[in-house]
């Protein structure tokens, strides 16, 4: 099992850890109803993913 030979310094660490932070979800609006919704998810108002109506609406 492989041992790393030197402690990592804390400004290596804070490096490293920089890629860690958090980053928002990327919104788009629906080209069917406009409704905001996420990049790559069926929308949830009209039920349509990439111009093809993916699940039926009731109402």
């Amino acid at each position: 099992m492989a041992v790393p030979k030197k402690r990592k310094s804390h400004s290596r660490t804070r490096l490293q850890r920089s890629h860690d932070a958090l980053v928002p979800k990327a919104w788009v609006t629906c080209p069917q109803c406009r409704e905001p919704m996420t990049l790559h998810h069926i929308c949830q108002a009209c039920g349509f993913y990439r111009s093809r109506e993916v699940v039926a609406q009731e109402g």
